[in-house]
């Protein structure tokens, strides 16, 4: 039986043990690095496509009459835009889609500087929606009780993508050609220089992804409207007490 009292081969493989560890944990971090490196790329190159995507969305000179024109709530041009084609008559009814419920028809009036004549006669005010997923409901019931075919969509150029998207999922019967409204210019890659800009087009990438994952089949999607969300709070008290109850 051979012995080693002192205990120096013990001793003297713990560091081929240490070593061979050390190394296996380096060749991970390393390919984990190799990996995020990879992914941030892939981000961040798809990212800059987008923004290059959106950037070149302007107006179209000319454009098709159609049957009806949704604007997306978000801001003043685009609402006066809207209204802008409406009286040249490219179409025949206004949709303002996402309202807040504490502003009236008059008052968009007002702000607009439009003509009260053609607010009582064309345009159509939209409460219910939310958020982009609720504009493109809000739209599609407005579009089905009127029955069109042919619809155009003025948002902003960076929220375009995002909103066609949205209503071409829940309405892909209908034509939605898109006019986009320029709100900053962003051209010439000035918006990497401008913190707010930048912000901007990556908030909104970000949800555009999400909408993408929508898309899935079997991803369930909320509708975005008030009167759902109004709904949903009206049933809590009573599993409430329910609950209490029991």
């Amino acid at each position: 039986m051979n012995t080693d009292p002192t205990g120096e081969s013990a001793v003297a493989e713990s560091p081929k043990k240490h070593s061979g560890g050390a190394r296996w944990l380096g060749r991970l971090a390393g390919i984990f690095l190799l990996v995020l490196a990879l992914a941030v790329g892939l981000f961040a190159g798809s990212f800059l496509r987008f923004s290059r995507d959106v950037i070149e969305l302007v107006p179209p000179r000319k454009l098709a009459e159609a049957d009806g024109i949704v604007v997306l709530t978000g801001g003043r041009q685009r609402i006066e835009r809207a209204l802008d084609l409406l009286d040249g008559g490219t179409a025949g009814r206004l949709l303002i889609s996402g309202v807040n419920p504490a502003t009236t028809s008059r008052q968009i009036q007002t702000l607009t500087d439009s003509e009260p004549a053609l607010f009582e006669c064309c345009v159509d005010i939209g409460h219910d929606a939310i958020d982009t997923i609720g504009n493109a409901n809000e739209a599609a019931l407005w579009v089905r009780e009127h029955g069109y075919s042919n619809i155009i969509v003025v948002t902003s150029n960076y929220h375009m993508p995002r909103s066609l998207m949205e209503l071409r999922r829940v309405d892909p019967d209908t034509n939605f050609i898109p006019y986009p409204v320029v709100t900053t210019d962003l051209r010439n890659l000035q918006w990497l220089q401008k913190p707010a800009a930048l912000r901007m087009l990556a908030a909104e990438y970000v949800k555009y992804l999400a909408a993408r994952y929508r898309l899935r089949p079997g991803s369930g999607v909320r509708n975005g409207l008030r009167s759902s969300a109004v709904e949903q709070i009206a049933e809590k008290p009573a599993a409430t007490q329910v609950s209490r109850s029991d």
